[in-house]
């Protein structure tokens, strides 16, 4: 079976338009803002124009499915359409359109399987209150606590703009599934990165999606005047993070492995002023890899560098871990699935891990996951930049459907 592209274009198309910034051309379609709810209104509408029956769960999950001939457990198969401030038009969004496309094939083709196919766009997954609320509430993992304190960066609550819309906050917590109903969870996406397009190649087959942790991170020295206080006599935090960000390289090459990521994204140096040696720097560690083990001896490593360097430069630190993802190893009959579907389709296929986090890696705290990438053009993503060449778009969505109507049809 294939996909109908133009239809696929047409639904990507029409879907960046809402949220549409005209003056930058990017996308604000954040979770549970208006544009938000106007793109579950237009999913909703899609689905039913496709003759399918669409639900909401108490997340505001939007689903949609395909009935199989047996009670035994679905298949699901999607990722979310609310996207970052000044987005592009497919981040999230492609795995949706995706999704439906596969759903409206099979219903059009009036295919029987015996297992139920459904389709789930999750709320929030970008994370503006905080998490990835629709893959959390259908795995269990919100608590009446989180749903009453959850927040913005601007302050405003979730559970507020869920009320906004008419929703029940609380309802989130019967968003819940029972894992013995879930065979497996499918996602296709754009690789938000540059391999695939560097390679020339058209579908990554995910096997591992990375774990994460992220950290705040204070050197507390000394402000003093830059003219009277001598080199050798100061406490300078901000050199604290020059000697730190130097260490970085060393310690992935000696305590990571090559799917090991560092970045400090973000530092405030204070007081701030051009004639004070700084007394206060705080700044922002991401670190990544596909191995908790690894995670676990990067995270003492680099706060065995960060108290080397505060008492050779008389400092004091101190860190904050802000979160902490678990890897998820992609499950191993899904990956051997999809690549058996792209030898068949005469794909080209590239097995790669996920650097980026995405609603798959939380389902798969729960169930087996598999994830199928195509090319970001340039690497480019978060950005009205971000593209994906249709020719990609229709391999990994051909890719898509036929691997779901063999796991749809397996006992």
């Amino acid at each position: 079976m294939k996909v109908e592209l133009e239809r696929i274009k047409s639904d990507i198309l029409t879907l960046a338009e809402i949220g549409r910034n005209a003056a930058d051309r990017g996308i604000y379609r954040m979770a549970f803002t208006d544009a938000d709810i106007e793109g579950k209104r237009w999913l909703t509408n899609r689905i039913e124009t496709a003759g399918l029956a669409a639900s909401m769960d108490g997340a505001a999950n939007v689903t949609a499915t395909h009935a199989g001939t047996t009670n035994a457990p679905r298949v699901l198969v999607g990722s979310h359409i609310d996207t970052v401030p000044c987005a592009g038009a497919l981040d999230g969004t492609l795995g949706v359109v995706v999704g439906l496309e596969c759903l409206r094939r099979l219903h059009e083709e009036a295919i029987s399987l015996k297992r139920t196919i459904e389709l789930i766009a999750f709320s929030d997954e970008e994370g503006r209150f905080g998490g990835m609320f629709g893959s959390h509430s259908v795995c269990g993992l919100i608590n009446p606590e989180l749903l009453a304190t959850m927040s913005d960066l601007d302050g405003v609550k979730l559970a507020d703009e869920m009320s906004r819309h008419g929703y029940n906050p609380l309802a989130a917590l019967d968003a819940a599934r029972d894992p013995e109903s879930i065979a497996s969870y499918l996602e296709l996406h754009i690789e938000q990165g540059p391999v695939l397009d560097h390679l020339k190649k058209p579908i990554g087959i995910v096997d591992e999606i990375t774990g994460l942790f992220t950290w705040s991170v204070w050197f507390r020295g000394e402000a003093n005047h830059a003219g009277t206080t001598p080199m050798e006599m100061r406490k300078d935090a901000f050199m604290g993070l020059a000697d730190f960000a130097h260490e970085v390289p060393r310690i992935l090459d000696e305590n990571g492995s090559p799917r090991s990521r560092a970045t400090i994204g973000k530092a405030q140096i204070l007081p701030g002023a051009a004639n004070t040696v700084p007394g206060l720097v705080e700044f922002s560690l991401d670190v990544r890899d596909t191995s908790e083990e690894v995670l676990a001896e990067l995270s003492a490593s680099f706060q065995k560098a960060l108290s080397a360097i505060a008492r050779r430069r008389g400092l004091m630190f101190e860190f904050q871990q802000k979160s902490y993802l678990k890897p998820v190893q992609c499950g191993g009959n899904i990956v051997e699935e999809l690549t058996c579907q792209s030898e068949r389709l005469g794909l080209d296929a590239h097995h790669m891990h996920s650097g980026a986090a995405h609603d798959a890696q939380i389902m798969g705290r729960m169930v087996p996951v598999g994830m199928i990438f195509v090319p970001s053009k340039g690497g480019q993503s978060h950005s009205p930049a971000e593209w994906t060449a249709w020719a990609d778009i229709e391999a990994g969505a051909n890719l898509m459907l036929n691997t779901l109507l063999s796991l749809a049809d397996s006992e």
